[in-house]
C-alpha cells in the first residue's frame, strides 16, 4: 500500500499595504471634476437615506450640537449618536455638521455654462463597454484611459501604473495584465491611443491600415512598418540614404513610403479632443481665481451645483424610536438598528471624504498659485517658473501621487482664461551658472526666432543657440534641437 505525501504547513508573516474603504472613496472623489462631483453627490443622496441636501436651520444650533458632541448629552436631552453606544465605537461617532460653503451670504458665484456632450473620456469608455471583458479587464482598462496624456499616449511604466491600483484603488495586477488591457485600448479609434511612445503610436497606425486591406495587399504598407520598426533611429534623424541601403529599397517606393508616414497623426488623443472635446464641450472650472489691482489673489472653488450635505432628521427621528427601549428589543428591531447604522457611517464617511476632496484641492490649488503668482498676476506665459510635481508636493505636505490626481482633469478660471492644471506645470532648463530657466519659455522664445528668420535662409541650430545666448538664454546646440523637435520644427533646409 502506497504512502501518500504529507503536506507540511508553515506559517509566514507578511506585509501588506492597503487601504481602507474610506480611503478609496476619498481617492476616487480626488479624481473627479466638478461636474462628475456634482453627479456623483446626488447619486449618493438617492441612494443613501441617511445623507440629505441642505444645511442646518440656526448656526446657534450647530454650535450647541458641537458642544454636546464634545461633552456627551445629559439624559433627557436631545438624542444624537450617544444613543447608538451598544452599536458604534467612539470612533464611529460622527461630527455631521460639515458643511461646504465657500462664498459669504449673498454672494453670486458666476453662471458658467456646459455643454453635456460626450467627452474624450467618455468616448473611450463608450468603446470599453462594447468589448466582451470581464470585470477585472474593464477596471484596468478604464484606469489605463484616465492614465492617458493629451495626446492620448501612455506616458506612465505599466509597473507604477501597478503600483499605482495596488495603493490607491486596491486592484492588484501585474503588468503583464495591465499589457493585455493596454492592447485592448490600442485597438481603439483612433488609431495610435495608448501607444507608450511615438514609434509605437506610429506602429499602431501603419499596422491597423494592413489589418483593413482588402483582398489585395498594399506592399507600401509594409515598407512603412519596416522603416518604423527597423530604423526607427535614423527616421527620426532623416538619414534617408542609410534607410534605403539598410532595408534595399528602391528611391520611388522609399519616397513614396516617407510621404504616407509623414501624414500620421503623432497626436491621436489630441485630434480626438479637437473634435469632440473643445469645441463642443464647454469645460467647467473646479477653481475660481481673481487678482485685483492691488496684488490680491482670491482664491475660491466651483461648488455652486454641489448640494451642501448633512445627517438626515427623519433617519435620526427613526433612530430614536428604535432606541427607546433597546433592553427589549427583538430580533428585527436589533437589525433594523444595524441598518441604520450601517446607512449612518456610509453617509458620514461620505460628507468627511467630500470635505476632504475639498480641503486637498484647497491646498493644492493655493501651492500653485503661491509658486506660480507672477503669471496670476500678469497672465504672462512666459513668467511660468519650472514647476513639477515634486515641487507643489513638497510645499503641501501631500503625496505626489496626490498632487498628480488633484491636477488631472481639473481646470482653474483667471483673469486671463481658463486653463487645465496641467498648464501650470514645466520642467525646468539649469545653465552652466546655475541660473534656472523655464522650457515654456526658452520655447517660446525660439519659436519666435524660428517665426522672423529670413525664409530664404533659415537659420540653423548652431545660429539658433548663438541666437539665443544673445538673448538670454545659454543653452546647449542639442537642446536647441531637442527643442525644436517638440514643437515639430523641422530643421534649417526644410523650412526653406
Amino acid at each position: 500500500m502506497a504512502q501518500g505525501s504529507r503536506q507540511v504547513q508553515t506559517q509566514a508573516q507578511q506585509q501588506i499595504q492597503t487601504l481602507s474603504p474610506q480611503q478609496i472613496l476619498v481617492v476616487k472623489l480626488l479624481e473627479l471634476p466638478a461636474v462628475e462631483l456634482e453627479d456623483r453627490v446626488r447619486a449618493e443622496l438617492l441612494e443613501n437615506p441617511a445623507l440629505e441636501e441642505g444645511r442646518e436651520e440656526s448656526p446657534n444650533e450647530e454650535y450647541s450640537d458641537a458642544s454636546d458632541a464634545d461633552t456627551g448629552l445629559e439624559d433627557g436631552g436631545n438624542t444624537d449618536y450617544d444613543s447608538l453606544s451598544d452599536y458604534l465605537t467612539e470612533d464611529d461617532i460622527p461630527d455631521y455638521k460639515l458643511q461646504e460653503n465657500n462664498r459669504s451670504k449673498g454672494e453670486q458665484a458666476e453662471e458658467i455654462p456646459f455643454s453635456d456632450v460626450t467627452s474624450f473620456y467618455e468616448t473611450l469608455k463608450e468603446q470599453l463597454g462594447e468589448r466582451d471583458l470581464t470585470e477585472h479587464q474593464c477596471e484596468l482598462a478604464e484606469y489605463l484611459i484616465g492614465s492617458l496624456d493629451d495626446d492620448g499616449l501612455l506616458r506612465k511604466s505599466l509597473d507604477n501604473i501597478s503600483d499605482e491600483l495596488a495603493i490607491y484603488a486596491g486592484i492588484e495586477a501585474t503588468p503583464q495584465e495591465l499589457e493585455d488591457a493596454l492592447k485592448i485600448i490600442q485597438d481603439f479609434d483612433p488609431a495610435g491611443l495608448g501607444a507608450r511612445n511615438l514609434q509605437e503610436c506610429l506602429l499602431i497606425q501603419i499596422r491597423r491600415k494592413i489589418e483593413q486591406q482588402n483582398f489585395t495587399p498594399n506592399p507600401l504598407l509594409y515598407i512603412e512598418e519596416a522603416i518604423i520598426s527597423e530604423c526607427y533611429e535614423e527616421f527620426t534623424r532623416k538619414h534617408w540614404d542609410k534607410i534605403q541601403q539598410k532595408l534595399g529599397l528602391e528611391e520611388d517606393a522609399f519616397e513614396q513610403a516617407i510621404k504616407e508616414i509623414v501624414k500620421l497623426n503623432p497626436r491621436p488623443g489630441a485630434s480626438l479632443g479637437e473634435t469632440i472635446g473643445k469645441n463642443m464641450q464647454q469645460i467647467i472650472p473646479d477653481f475660481i481665481v481673481d487678482t485685483y489691482d492691488d496684488g490680491t489673489i482670491n482664491l475660491a472653488l466651483n461648488n455652486r451645483n454641489v448640494p451642501e450635505l448633512r445627517m438626515s432628521r427623519d433617519f435620526n427621528e427613526m433612530v430614536e424610536e428604535h432606541t427607546k427601549n433597546r433592553a427589549n428589543q427583538s430580533k428585527e428591531s436589533k437589525e433594523a438598528m444595524m441598518f441604520l447604522k450601517q446607512k449612518m457611517d456610509a453617509a458620514q464617511g461620505f460628507i468627511d471624504a467630500v470635505k476632504q476632496r475639498q480641503n486637498t484641492l484647497m491646498t493644492t490649488m493655493q501651492a500653485i498659485i503661491d509658486l506660480q503668482r507672477p503669471f496670476f498676476l500678469e497672465g504672462d506665459e512666459s513668467l511660468l517658473r519650472p514647476m513639477i510635481l515634486k515641487d507643489v508636493a513638497e510645499r503641501t505636505g501631500l503625496d505626489i501621487s496626490t498632487i498628480s490626481r488633484v491636477s488631472n482633469s481639473k481646470y482653474v478660471q483667471t483673469n486671463y482664461g481658463i486653463f487645465s492644471l496641467k498648464y501650470f506645470f514645466n520642467d525646468g532648463y539649469t545653465t552652466e551658472d546655475g541660473e534656472e530657466m523655464s522650457v515654456r519659455e526658452i520655447r517660446k522664445i525660439l519659436k519666435e526666432c524660428i517665426d522672423n528668420e529670413d525664409k530664404k535662409k533659415p537659420l540653423t541650430d548652431d545660429e539658433l543657440t548663438e541666437l539665443l545666448k544673445e538673448k538670454g538664454y545659454p543653452i546647449a546646440r542639442r537642446t536647441v534641437a531637442k527643442y525644436r523637435q517638440q514643437m515639430n520644427i523641422p530643421v534649417a533646409r526644410l523650412r526653406r
